[in-house]
């Protein structure tokens, strides 16, 4: 039941990684920190479809 997310980062908007997770345990959106390199620095990502 693993799905495959997109993270765009919240301040450039740009897509730059991707990861896994699952929908039944987790059902709210998730948002980690992570490092930008078209902004050059961490910044919170957000999920995305």
């Amino acid at each position: 039941m693993r799905e495959i997310i997109t993270l765009e980062c919240t301040v450039c908007k740009n897509r730059n990684y991707t990861t896994t997770k699952n929908k039944k345990t987790h059902q709210d959106k998730l948002e980690i920190s992570r490092f930008c390199k078209f902004c050059r620095k961490h910044t919170p990502h957000k999920e995305t479809k």
